[in-house]
């Protein structure tokens, strides 16, 4: 993917290794949603799951905002529920 604002989203360190690793992903209402794989393959996870459904915190400018697009892409072929 290609590297612009609009693709990007500011995550702690942990978060975003598991949206890269597809365990968490943001819906394009940028909602969190994690996956179930984080119990199965780990047993753990109650940090993780306590975010599930919470809305992100987005820019107000919507030249910042993360393209929904984007995110619905990253749900399709990156995420595992």
């Amino acid at each position: 993917m290609e590297h612009v604002v609009n693709n990007g989203l500011l995550l702690r360190q942990d978060l975003h290794t598991l949206f890269d690793r597809g365990y968490l992903t943001v819906t394009p209402e940028y909602k969190v949603e994690v996956s179930q794989r984080i119990k199965e393959e780990f047993n753990n996870g109650k940090e993780y799951y306590a975010m599930h459904g919470t809305k992100l915190g987005v820019p107000e400018s919507i030249a910042f905002l993360p393209d929904p697009s984007l995110l619905e892409w990253h749900n399709e072929r990156i995420f595992a529920d």
